[in-house]
């Protein structure tokens, strides 16, 4: 299974990334960003800011595949179901980002409330993160129990 994780992991995390660094027009800046959610200005804004970030989103990514994962090990149906499940996730997986996580993070944050920003972040959490996730557990889970 660490095997099939570490891939999901690779390739989300990677579409997940690369969707920021389009969107924002940057990639230092987005970088610096991530690192700084649980590091702090501080190291973010140093020399090593977008190794951190980089090394923080993708440890991000291994925890949302992961937890997919425990649960497709108990719920059969996510792997039958990994197209509707991995965009649900997807969706899941914004609200807490941009719900929970950012504003409880960074005081005075606010959640985009315009259609553009919130189109494309769903499309990244959905299309680009939620689906390679499910496609991947189905692809472990789906070939130890004939499905595939």
């Amino acid at each position: 299974m660490l095997r099939s994780i570490l891939w999901a992991t690779l390739v989300a995390g990677t579409l997940d990334i690369l969707a920021a660094f389009a969107f924002a027009g940057a990639v230092a800046p987005v970088l610096r960003t991530v690192a700084s959610g649980p590091l702090g200005d501080a190291l973010a804004d140093g020399p090593v800011g977008p190794f951190l970030g980089l090394l923080v989103h993708f440890s991000i990514m291994a925890a949302m595949v992961a937890a997919y994962f425990l649960a497709a090990a108990k719920l059969p149906l996510l792997g039958r179901m990994w197209l509707v499940t991995g965009l649900l996730y997807g969706v899941v997986l914004w609200i807490v980002m941009y719900w929970i996580v950012m504003p409880l993070r960074w005081e005075g944050y606010t959640t985009p409330h315009e259609s553009v920003p919130i189109a494309r972040q769903l499309f990244a959490h959905c299309v680009l993160v939620g689906l390679p996730i499910a496609w991947f557990a189905r692809r472990h889970f789906g070939a130890r129990a004939g499905l595939t």
